[in-house]
């Protein structure tokens, strides 16, 4: 969508910071003994209180109010029994609904322990959202967003995970523009536009950067079964600097 007037923009913020707050709440409970399910309810009550609706949930009927996913899998990870325990690698994705505006966020920990290989893989992965967003700029490439993190993910010595990308979202979940790539696509010649609302997403890995679907059509893990690492904001573009929606 493009947020060109006040009034969308306090709608964005709004459904930004419950998301936002949701993940917060999510990872401070994320420690050994919880299941992925009880995990998964601490967000969905939140989001309740909050007068907010699941986007997986209300889009694609999704079996989960938000994704939690344990490596290998990085992505669309279905909550239940999985008792979480000290060293899992996971990733936590809230997306929700407000008055008919969408948020979306999304970031990774490791469960109550400090691992220096993956807290470097950590520290890559936030780098290069934090320059993707930065990136974003109305009458810049679109394509500068996926340069930049694959750029970044090089620079740390790690692949972006080339198949899952960033999107557009606002009155909807996913919008146009429909893939913001992860990587430098020279054939990408949209330009970015003042007041588009994107969820950017960077996923990078040590890995080959490819992923497979496992059997429960959700889910989705590196096909060589590496570690990986995604953080995501939404942001408005302006010609200055972006509006961060979910900080």
């Amino acid at each position: 969508m493009i947020a060109d007037n006040e009034n969308d923009i306090k709608h964005l913020k709004a459904i930004g910071k419950i998301c936002a707050q949701a993940l917060k709440k999510m990872m401070a409970h994320a420690k050994p003994g919880i299941t992925t399910a009880e995990l998964d309810n601490i967000g969905s009550e939140f989001l309740k209180s909050e007068g907010a609706r699941s986007a997986p949930q209300a889009m694609y009927k999704f079996p989960g109010a938000t994704c939690i996913s344990i490596t290998p899998v990085i992505a669309h990870g279905i909550p239940g029994g999985y008792v979480l325990r000290e060293g899992d690698l996971i990733n936590i994705d809230v997306s929700a609904e407000l008055d008919g505006y969408f948020g979306d966020t999304g970031a990774s920990m490791v469960v109550a322990k400090r691992v220096p290989e993956i807290e470097k893989m950590f520290a890559a992965a936030r780098s290069a959202l934090d320059k993707a967003v930065h990136a974003a700029k109305a009458g810049e490439l679109l394509n500068g967003i996926g340069k930049t993190i694959q750029d970044e993910a090089k620079r740390n010595g790690y692949n972006v995970i080339f198949e899952l990308t960033g999107h557009g979202i606002g009155k909807s979940l996913h919008e146009d523009p429909s893939a913001i790539y992860n990587f430098h696509k020279p054939d990408d010649r949209r330009i970015l536009q003042e007041g588009w609302v994107l969820a950017i997403e960077p996923f990078l890995t040590p890995g080959r950067g490819r992923i497979v679907e496992e059997k429960d059509r959700w889910s989705l893990r590196t096909a060589d079964r590496a570690i990986a690492a995604q953080f995501e904001h939404t942001v408005i573009v302006t010609k200055k600097e972006p509006i961060i929606l979910t900080l």
